[in-house]
């Protein structure tokens, strides 16, 4: 078990459970409309914990041979998908942890899955294709071969999905079909975020930079300046900001109002090493942002971007997932060392004073 004393945490953050698993702890999400936690390690393990306690429900191991790569979970969390170096998907109940279907896609890595937003249809990345499956596993419509690896897939509704490769964004019906709309640019996209409505989208780039555009004016922005590639993306709820690593500094771009050309950015400053893990809480302007040194801050944002610390502790390394349970009670946190942390989320009602402690 870790060392609880490392576990130390300040403001709104409050100790609930630890645990751990065999290997690295790449991904963790709430299932069972967070009843329980669901947490896959990069040796193919998976490990489901009760909640409220941190005890062990089930576990497998090895579930997809050389590794585990991604998991998704169904919006009701009543089941999830994993996929692996083995070239195969495979689709689990939650509450037994029982294998319902495998697809066999052939040799190559799956590393990017995504359940629609109304979670009849699952998205699966597979090198140059994506492949769209129904919940008991069968086809249900697949791309044309991309002009490169397909490095990033997102949901803008139940009935259209968005790719990223090398030079363009495309949207697809996944009815018809059809391309909707294509969205180049001269370079490596690496990431990819959605706002809510759709409208607007961000990518990461190779060159350490993030474009976006917004697809209803065709008009796109670049934003220079990181240190490192911004994999990490999210915008809040409501679509009014968007959050990006790239440093250790958490960089927030306002969309409100003519924003974010020609304005300067939300800087969060308390992290000393690069961000690995952004996510905002499901509910109001609350975003958890994990380092490569294990710590792990909460702020309370500002509509301009701007925000002040309301929670901190530390996990001693580098932080792979960070899930908030779907009331926003609590939050999950899983690192490098196969270290599992839980805290309880208890929000104060002056959520904008400055500090905690």
């Amino acid at each position: 078990m870790p060392d609880l004393n490392s576990l130390s945490s300040r403001g709104m953050l409050h100790e609930s459970w630890t645990s751990q698993v065999d290997d690295y702890a790449i991904v963790c999400g709430w299932i069972l409309k967070g009843d329980a936690l669901l947490v896959g390690d990069a040796a193919g393990g998976l490990n489901t914990f009760e909640g409220k306690s941190g005890k062990d429900m089930w576990k497998k191991k090895e579930v997809h041979e050389g590794g585990l790569l991604a998991m998704s979970i169904h919006p009701e969390g009543h089941i999830f998908a994993t996929a692996g170096q083995d070239g195969n998907v495979k689709i689990w109940k939650a509450k037994e942890g029982e294998q319902r279907k495998i697809i066999e896609l052939g040799k190559g890595w799956v590393e990017h899955l995504a359940w629609s937003p109304d979670g009849t249809l699952l998205a699966v990345a597979f090198l140059r294709r994506v492949f769209v499956f129904h919940e008991d596993g069968k086809e249900h419509w697949h791309s044309d071969e991309h002009q490169s690896t397909v490095s990033a897939i997102a949901w803008s509704s139940s009935n259209e999905l968005a790719t990223a490769c090398y030079g363009q964004v495309t949207f697809f019906d996944v009815v018809s079909g059809q391309v909707n709309q294509k969205l180049k640019w001269k370079g490596s996209l690496i990431s990819m975020a959605l706002s809510p409505d759709g409208d607007i989208v961000a990518c990461g780039s190779q060159d350490n930079s993030v474009h976006f555009w917004r697809r209803s004016t065709n008009q796109d922005s670049e934003m220079t300046g990181y240190q490192v590639k911004p994999s990490q993306l999210a915008f809040d709820q409501a679509g009014k900001v968007l959050a990006t690593g790239g440093s250790e500094v958490v960089t927030v771009w306002s969309f409100q109002g003519d924003g974010p050309e020609g304005t300067i950015p939300g800087q969060l400053f308390l992290h000393t090493v690069p961000i690995s893990a952004l996510s905002f809480s499901h509910h109001g302007m609350l975003l958890a942002s994990g380092a490569r040194d294990g710590s792990v801050y909460v702020w309370f944002l500002q509509n301009d971007g701007n925000g002040n610390p309301v929670g901190g502790a530390f996990m001693e390394d580098f932080i792979g997932t960070i899930a908030w349970k779907p009331d926003d009670s609590a939050l999950a946190a899983v690192n490098a060392k196969g270290v599992i942390n839980v805290w309880d989320f208890k929000l104060r009602t002056k959520t904008s004073s400055k500090g905690f402690g």
